[in-house]
């Protein structure tokens, strides 16, 4: 064969060996692998990219009859049902036998398992084939990122009784996992949801095989149940009432006296709950607010990033923020009920990121622009509330604050 003269012809010189595979769940990994690279190369809304290749495979490879042709038409039919035209797919006379079995399988078995911090969540759901001939049975494993909304991770791959009893004994030896039991239907619910924010990213996760395994575990979720009623909504961020009541109720808890908040006054009780409202906000930029999940890696995010590009902080701010954060995260740790263990490692990776959050707050490094204008303009004296002020200002220091060089 010449070289590939279409996107289509290059697809199915990759699968000129489908129809000699062993059984459909070879040939549909086959084919998940090849629409992985349509989904990965997709600069935004990369399901509709994949469903859009398809119906144009199919259509422009409607006269093929060879084995590999009709075959892996079949296996793309299989995948992506929605793609215009899959539903008219018909075997040819040199598919092999096993296509016939192609995604006709059953569900086994679900469970979760995550960290207590509630950092991420993995769904492992197990699969068999309704007759042997198409292929042994499987495990679909798919990892949530809760801190940026994402499904960040998919594996495909057995013996599935093994996969299990390795993910079991990880979570038995390990007192910050948990695992147990799950619905099927949460299972479609949360991965779908989180699927949906993944295929919108112009840049996916650099490790992993999410990208060819993603046609599969698409196929494999349309055979889960789905939730009865309304799928519940994600966490609202707070009130300003509940805010409030979450601040004092707070600040009268064994940690914050620990840490000697509940004995602050005069000006610095201003840069006390300055700090509170920072922590609050951080919690509600996530995509489930939750002002109680705190872990080591939140509160990375939080000191050494976040706040740095978000909010213009002075002395006493900065001095204070540490303490204040600490604090918090032992009380969250304490409501959430959290081994003590989990509280430790959170207080004491807090406590290890002061230096570097020291540092970036004295070279201001990852301050964004507007933060940056706002540190200047605090720094040169200038009231905020005096437009008058702000304004002559701003006509001063338009050289950096625009790109325009006048």
């Amino acid at each position: 064969m010449g070289t590939p003269q279409t996107p289509y012809d290059a697809v199915l010189h990759a699968a000129r060996d489908v129809a000699k595979l062993d059984n459909a769940l070879d040939a549909e990994m086959l084919g998940a692998a090849l629409l992985g690279s349509v989904y990965s190369v997709a600069e935004t809304e990369r399901d509709a990219a994949v469903r859009d290749f398809v119906a144009g495979f199919l259509a422009a490879t409607s006269r093929r009859r060879s084995a590999a042709a009709t075959t892996i038409r079949s296996v793309f039919a299989a995948l992506v049902p929605d793609a215009e035209g899959a539903g008219r797919v018909r075997p040819g006379a040199a598919t092999p036998a096993w296509a016939a079995q192609l995604s006709r399988v059953h569900l086994t078995g679900c469970w979760s398992y995550g960290d207590v911090y509630g950092d991420q969540t993995s769904y492992l759901a197990t699969f068999a084939y309704d007759d042997p001939a198409g292929g042994s049975a499987h495990a679909v494993v798919t990892l949530l990122d809760h801190n940026i909304g994402i499904t960040k991770d998919v594996f495909v791959g057995g013996p599935p009784d093994r996969i299990l009893d390795q993910v079991r004994q990880m979570c038995s030896g390990d007192e910050l996992t948990w695992f147990r039991d799950e619905e099927p239907a949460r299972m479609r619910t949360e991965v779908t949801r989180h699927l949906a924010i993944t295929d919108g990213l112009t840049e996916l996760p650099g490790e992993g095989s999410l990208a060819t395994d993603r046609a599969l575990l698409g196929a494999r979720l349309a055979l889960l149940p789905r939730a009865a009623g309304v799928a519940p909504a994600p966490a609202e961020p707070l009130s300003a009432a509940e805010r409030t009541d979450l601040v004092r109720r707070f600040l009268a808890s064994p940690e914050a006296a620990r840490f000697g908040l509940d004995a602050i006054d005069g000006a610095e009780l201003a840069s006390l709950h300055f700090c509170l409202s920072l922590l609050l906000d951080h919690a509600a930029s996530f995509p489930d607010a939750d002002p109680m999940r705190w872990s080591p890696t939140v509160a990375g995010l939080f000191l050494l990033d976040w706040v740095h590009r978000r909010a213009v902080l002075d002395m006493d701010d900065a001095a204070l923020l540490p303490r204040v954060l600490r604090a918090w995260a032992g009380y969250a740790a304490r409501k959430r009920g959290l081994p003590e263990q989990a509280a430790t490692q959170t207080d004491t990776a807090i406590e290890e990121m002061v230096p570097e959050f020291a540092r970036l707050y004295s070279t201001g490094e990852r301050r964004s622009p507007a933060t940056a204008a706002v540190a200047q303009l605090m720094a040169d004296g200038v009231d905020p509330d005096d437009p008058a002020a702000l304004n002559a200002w701003i006509e001063a220091n338009r050289h950096r604050l625009t790109d325009d060089p006048a």
